[in-house]
């Protein structure tokens, strides 16, 4: 019987091809490629990236003139994020908050959620980032600019 010996902290989920682009690009020029909205909502595939926002659930993000709030949780095999420009604040409370949420559930809901994302996703987008294009996906086509 063959020995398996797994690394504790090893993320297994992490994209193991190192020309991928970090979630940070991504995030940004997603957003510059759309002329800052005022909200977006996207899915991206877990192994087209690095993910290099782990852990975060809730946060800021500055992006050329503008701050975003950044809902973010993985939902295997994409992670969701959920931007809205706003004012910065301190969002440790909220990101605490989401975090425990996640880790008392188990994660089932965001499993639920990824796996229901696999049949109702409708759109897809090109974001062009230094290491290459990264498809994006959204559950329909989003009117760039609109507040709602």
């Amino acid at each position: 019987m063959p020995i398996m010996v797994f690394r504790l902290g090893t993320n297994i989920f992490k994209a193991k091809n190192k020309t991928v682009p970090t979630s940070s690009e991504v995030l940004s020029h997603y957003l510059i490629q759309c002329k800052e909205p005022p909200w977006t909502s996207y899915f991206i595939k877990v192994g087209s990236i690095q993910d290099d926002q782990w852990g975060k659930s809730h946060f800021n993000w500055q992006v050329g003139n503008s701050n975003y709030h950044i809902l973010r949780t993985g939902c295997y095999p994409y992670i969701k994020y959920h931007c809205t420009k706003r004012n910065k604040q301190d969002l440790t409370v909220e990101d605490s908050f989401f975090r425990a949420i996640k880790i008392i559930n188990l994660g089932l809901p965001c499993l639920a959620y990824g796996i229901a994302a696999i049949y109702l996703i409708r759109h897809k987008e090109i974001v062009y980032t230094s290491k290459g294009k990264v498809e994006i996906y959204f559950l329909y086509p989003e009117d760039k600019g609109s507040l709602y």
